[in-house]
């Protein structure tokens, strides 16, 4: 099901790419652009990312932060970031639940792997409620960035 604008965001504290954990409570005050990936290492994945970090300035002065969630561990997301240069966490959500609750999430994806985040955009405002909402059904689509960007601002 997908969550709706004017819906509170699910609640996760998550283990981080620095191996700290990192709670959507953390950043009330705060409008934050969470972006699921289906696995670091690939190249859409890694397109939606990089153009995230190319258009980082844009969210400076905004009140903004982005956090990207996948499934894989935080070991893997750790190195991603690093060889990337992402200016964001990176979080791992490697039991599923928070993908599972944001309805990004694929019961079955390529070679038969199960439990693999959907790519999707959801933007939380700073009262933790959802302002933008997307989840796309195929994995080599990208979200909408000049929607996200035009919600943020």
């Amino acid at each position: 099901m997908l969550l709706q604008p004017g819906s509170p965001a699910p609640q996760f504290t998550l283990v981080s790419s620095a191996l700290k954990e990192v709670s959507l409570a953390d950043f009330k005050g705060k409008k934050v652009v969470l972006h699921f990936f289906p696995m670091a290492f690939t190249g859409t994945c890694t397109t939606q990312l990089c153009t995230m970090r190319d258009n980082f300035g844009y969210y400076d002065g905004l009140n903004a932060a982005i956090l990207g969630i996948s499934v894989d561990s935080p070991f893997t997301l750790t190195k991603f970031k690093e060889e990337n240069n992402y200016q964001f966490d990176l979080l791992s959500d490697f039991n599923k639940e928070i993908s599972t609750a944001y309805g990004a999430i694929y019961e079955q994806f390529v070679f038969g792997l199960k439990g693999v985040s959907k790519r999707a955009a959801f933007v939380i405002d700073e009262e933790q409620n959802i302002v933008y909402a997307e989840v796309l059904e195929v994995a080599t689509d990208l979200p909408d960035f000049a929607a996200i960007a035009a919600v943020v601002k």
